[in-house]
């Protein structure tokens, strides 16, 4: 989260009763992430106070937020915990703000988990795979938009601040995911919507009577349809990983996939395909962080990422593949 676009307190009022959320207590802007510019807003509405985060989105259009904001009210709807978007009296989900669109949907409760175990991998692979089963029906499609085309089309945006070494690597990764991509296996990989960014800190978790419980994936807005390996892939290079190296964790990694599968069996081709998509999954993040870094846009708050970081976990997916024998549950 960042903020680009000032928002005086005046037009969240105004917003707050077009959505008949009560009445302006405290807002705050939002100091992480990078896409797009976020407020935390506290409401009282009948002597209890609510609170909301406001989106005011900084390259996403009209058209493209209803997926979006759809596919978050979906499995709100079917008892998966995220955030339930605030619809007004026509049951629109998004609104105009300082001519940019906008959206206001429920605060998770909790905090993310920068460090985490073999617990909270289990719980975020049965709530990934349970998130993947109850969006399989959703109505709306739309590609995924972080996918192989746009990574043609950013590479050589970025190639010139890459020395020779990182080049060869990254048009040689480009070239790679092409091949897997065209293949069969590919092909027959389960699809569906994706949340396409589920990272450490877009999980919230909390305790209840010393039982750890997660109470929330949050931050949808790479969602799109594409096949549930990458979301699974995007998980395991953040979640069951040494951030220092970028190396596999081998017990994270085991705890994520056994609970994942438990709600829902990988397919053959999923399993025969693993390897690759960890390796697409770094470089998707790769391409995007030295894009991010090297074209920088001007906001408050803003924290850009290390590209570094994700060069390095795909060199160790290149170096030491991860294969889904060594994560296969056992009978």
């Amino acid at each position: 989260m960042a903020v680009y676009t000032e928002v005086s307190t005046d037009e969240v009022r105004a917003l707050l009763r077009q959505l008949q959320l009560g009445e302006l207590r405290q807002m705050q802007g939002c100091a992480g992430g990078i896409e797009n510019t976020n407020y935390f807003v506290s409401a009282e509405i009948e002597g209890r106070q609510r609170d909301y985060v406001l989106t005011l989105f900084e390259r996403l259009n009209f058209a493209q937020l209803p997926f979006y904001l759809r596919l978050m009210k979906h499995l709100a709807q079917r008892g998966i915990p995220v955030p339930d978007p605030s619809a007004n009296a026509q049951g629109e989900l998004v609104f105009a703000l300082k001519g940019k669109p906008a959206a206001m949907v429920s605060r998770l409760r909790g905090r993310s988990q920068l460090t985490p175990g073999s617990a909270h991998c289990a719980a975020v692979g049965g709530t990934l795979a349970r998130m993947h089963l109850a969006g399989a029906d959703f109505p709306l499609s739309q590609p995924h938009l972080r996918g192989l085309a746009w990574w043609i089309e950013t590479v050589p945006v970025v190639l010139p601040y890459l020395d020779a070494r990182q080049a060869a690597l990254i048009q040689g990764e480009l070239d790679y995911q092409a091949r897997a991509a065209a293949s069969a296996a590919h092909a027959a990989l389960p699809r569906g919507p994706i949340h396409a960014d589920l990272f450490r800190d877009n999980v919230m978790f909390e305790e209840s009577a010393g039982q750890l419980q997660l109470s929330g994936f949050f931050d949808f807005y790479f969602a799109g349809v594409d096949s549930w390996l990458f979301d699974i892939a995007v998980c395991m290079n953040d979640w069951c990983i040494e951030l220092e190296t970028g190396a596999h964790d081998p017990e994270r990694a085991l705890s994520f996939v056994r609970a994942y599968a438990a709600v829902r069996a990988l397919t053959d081709a999923e399993q025969e395909l693993l390897p690759a998509m960890l390796r697409a999954a770094a470089l998707r993040f790769w391409i995007s962080r030295l894009w991010d870094y090297h074209q920088p846009r001007a906001a408050s708050l803003l924290k850009a990422h290390d590209p570094g970081h994700f060069e390095r976990v795909l060199q160790q997916r290149i170096d030491h593949p991860v294969l889904m024998s060594a994560l296969r549950p056992r009978p």
